[in-house]
C-alpha cells in the first residue's frame, strides 16, 4: 500500500473522533486496569497539561479530576495565572503548591548556582540563566550545550558548558520535576486517584522527560499525539486562547527559554514533520522538499532523532531484574 503524499496536512486529525477515542480508552483503562476514582495532574500553563486536563474532564467529569499548580522561584511570572485559567476553564478543583521551599531544603538553588559559577565565576544574586543547544539545521558541529546568563545590569554572557557543569545543572533541575511528581502522588494517594502524565509524542519518543519525574505516571493520554496534533485538540476542546497562542517553553530556567533552543533544536511543528517522516518511511528528500531545506539538513535531523533515541532509552526502562521473578497472577 503506497504512502500518502508528504504534505503540510499530513498531521491533520479528525479532532472529534480522536477525542472520543481517547476518552473512551481512558474510561476503559480506569475501569479494567487502573481502578482508581479519578485523575490528578500537574498544570503548568502549557498546551500539553491543558489538553490532558480537558481530556480527563471529558472522560470522567470535573469532580473526578484534581489539578496542581506548582510554580517555583524560577518560574515565569505568568505560569500561575495561566495554569489557574485552565482549572477555571474546565471547572476542576485544584491547589497551589509552591515548591520553592522544598527545592531550597534539598539545596537545588545552591547546587544550580555553583554549577553555573564553575564556568561563569561572577554568577550570583540577581542573575538569570538558561542553557541552550545549537540549531541542528544550521550547524554541522556536534551539539554542545552553552549557558546564557544575564547579569543584574542586563549584560548577556554566553559560555560553552563543560560536561561536568552540564551534568550538574541537569541533575539539579531534575529536582523540580521529581518534586512535582512527589506532590502529584501525595494528592493521588489521599484521593485514591491515579496520576496522568502529559508528554506528547515528540517528548516521549525523544526522551524529553525526567525519569521518576514528569516521566512517571499511571496513564499518558497524549503520548501518541504529535505536538501539532495536541494544538488541534486544544482548539477543538476550548483550551484558553492565551495558552494556545503561546510558544512552547520549558519554564525550568530563570531566563525565558523555548523547547527548541533547549532540546529539540527546531520548532515543534518542524520537528513533528521530521519525526513523522522518519517514523513513516519518508525519504529525506521528500521531507526536505516540503520544508524547503536541503536533504543533508533533514538527514542531520534524522540522525539527531536516532541519537536521542539511543541516549535516552534508559529513561524508558523499568527497574531491571537480574533473576527470574514469577509474575503475580491476576
Amino acid at each position: 500500500m503506497s504512502k500518502p503524499p508528504f504534505t503540510k496536512d499530513i498531521l491533520k486529525l479528525n479532532a472529534e473522533k480522536e477525542v472520543e477515542r481517547i476518552t473512551s480508552t481512558l474510561r476503559n483503562l480506569m475501569k479494567t486496569t487502573i481502578k482508581r476514582r479519578g485523575i490528578v495532574l500537574g498544570l503548568s500553563g502549557g498546551i500539553d497539561s491543558s489538553v490532558t486536563c480537558a481530556l480527563t474532564v471529558k472522560a470522567f467529569g470535573p469532580k473526578k479530576v484534581y489539578g496542581l499548580h506548582m510554580p517555583e522561584r524560577h518560574s515565569s511570572d505568568e505560569t500561575l495565572s495561566l495554569s489557574t485559567s485552565v482549572s477555571d476553564c474546565f471547572g476542576i478543583d485544584s491547589t497551589h503548591e509552591n515548591i520553592s521551599g522544598i527545592l531550597e531544603a534539598v539545596g537545588f538553588y545552591n547546587r544550580y548556582d555553583d554549577a553555573i559559577r564553575s564556568v561563569i565565576p561572577e554568577y550570583g544574586d540577581g542573575w538569570k540563566s538558561k542553557i541552550v543547544i545549537p540549531n541542528v539545521i544550521e550547524s554541522k558541529e556536534f551539539s554542545l550545550y552553552s549557558v546564557v546568563a544575564q547579569s543584574p545590569d542586563g549584560e548577556i554572557h554566553k559560555v560553552r558548558l563543560t560536561l561536568k557543569a552540564y551534568l550538574e545543572i541537569l541533575a539539579a533541575t531534575n529536582f523540580k520535576q521529581r518534586t512535582r511528581k512527589m506532590l502529584e502522588y501525595y494528592h493521588a494517594d489521599r484521593l485514591n486517584f491515579a496520576v496522568a502524565g502529559t508528554p506528547n509524542r515528540l517528548e516521549y519518543d525523544q526522551g524529553f522527560f525526567v525519569k521518576l519525574g514528569d516521566g512517571a505516571a499511571d496513564v499518558k493520554p497524549i503520548a501518541h499525539l504529535y505536538k501539532t496534533q495536541v494544538y488541534q485538540l486544544a482548539e477543538y476542546m476550548g483550551v484558553p486562547a492565551d495558552i494556545r497562542n503561546r510558544p512552547p517553553t520549558t519554564d525550568t530556567y530563570s531566563l525565558p527559554q523555548g523547547q527548541d533552543e533547549f532540546y529539540f533544536s527546531l520548532p515543534h511543528d518542524r520537528m513533528d514533520l521530521c519525526l513523522y517522516g522518519k517514523n513513516n518511511g519518508y525519504s529525506v528528500g521528500e521531507v526536505a522538499e516540503l520544508m524547503e531545506l536541503l536533504p543533508e539538513q533533514i538527514q542531520r535531523v534524522y540522525d539527531d532523532i536516532d541519537n536521542k533515541r539511543n541516549t535516552t532509552r534508559y529513561l524508558h526502562l523499568n527497574g531491571l531484574l537480574v533473576g527470574d521473578v514469577p509474575e503475580i497472577k491476576k
